[in-house]
């Protein structure tokens, strides 16, 4: 897949949103993928699903979901998997992902969505719901997942297993890939008032295993005052400490795809791009040095 998409480099792609639909399609970039939040395309025949298809024509499409919930114990909605496949089908994308946290659940007897999020427990019980999810989803989308570990603002009750190894076991259960985010890990270290937060991060991509990691995310995040949570807002470019994360990611991962995610204060479509550029040079540089 990766030379497919970036020759002997890294695949380095960007996030569209919305502002950006024009842009995308009239001022080209020297970009391997566009990655789109799919729940925003199921409408089929709207104007944004022909947005999307049209796009398509142009640059290999990554879809990454956001609500599917995979560590749902209430089980993922038929009718979800039925948007998400007939996507899939019609979209041909190169990657497939979603997240690591739980978001359905039941109310009167219908399915309700959090509209969040929500972080899991790491623990035998849930590691079971996730791959059960995992396995369905994958069985049903005949696509191999990629699942991303997230941003957790607390630590829930019955939490007993490492995330690193709830997120390792996942893929020797059920096949997936990791999709992993830097910004979420070094968010989480800040929030755990984590001294070292370089050292804490490092020491994570180290625990998981390196030939399951299918693409990489980074981005930035709002500062706050010491003392003050960090909040994972997708709002800033990417910072020097994911940056530098990223060059230790490469050398322990290889050149994977990669993506810029940048989703609230956007940015110029040309700004975009050159943080796209920004990694690109990274990833040359260290996957010229490694050689």
């Amino acid at each position: 897949m990766q030379q497919s998409l970036g020759g002997q480099g890294a695949a380095i792609g960007v996030g569209l949103r919305h502002p950006h639909y024009q842009d995308v399609l009239v001022a080209p970039a020297p970009i391997d993928f566009i990655e789109v939040h799919s729940e925003n395309f199921f409408g089929q025949g709207s104007v944004a699903r022909s947005i999307l298809l049209e796009v398509a024509q142009h640059y290999p499409i990554s879809l990454h979901s956001t609500a599917m919930g995979l560590g749902s114990e209430h089980e993922i909605p038929e009718s979800y998997l039925d948007s998400l496949g007939k996507l899939v089908d019609q979209v041909s994308p190169i990657m497939l992902s979603d997240h690591a946290a739980f978001a359905w659940s039941q109310w009167r007897d219908s399915p309700i969505h959090a509209g969040d999020l929500l972080p899991l427990a790491y623990n035998e019980a849930n590691l079971a719901i996730i791959c059960r999810n995992i396995d369905r989803c994958q069985q049903r989308l005949g696509r191999r997942l990629l699942v991303e570990n997230v941003s957790a603002y607390i630590t829930p009750e019955n939490t007993s297993m490492r995330e690193t190894e709830f997120l390792a076991a996942i893929t020797g259960n059920t096949g997936c890939g990791l999709l992993v985010d830097l910004n979420n890990i070094v968010v989480n270290a800040r929030n755990l008032g984590v001294a070292d937060v370089n050292s804490y991060a490092k020491s994570w991509l180290d625990q998981i295993p390196a030939d399951k990691v299918g693409e990489i995310h980074l981005a930035g995040y709002s500062a706050v005052p010491s003392g003050e949570i960090v909040i994972d807002d997708h709002a800033q470019p990417v910072s020097e400490e994911v940056w530098s994360l990223y060059g230790y990611a490469l050398q322990r991962f290889g050149p994977v795809p990669t993506l810029i995610e940048w989703d609230n204060q956007l940015p110029t479509w040309q700004v975009l791009v050159e943080e796209a550029q920004k990694a690109r040079n990274l990833a040359n540089e260290v996957i010229h040095h490694a050689d």
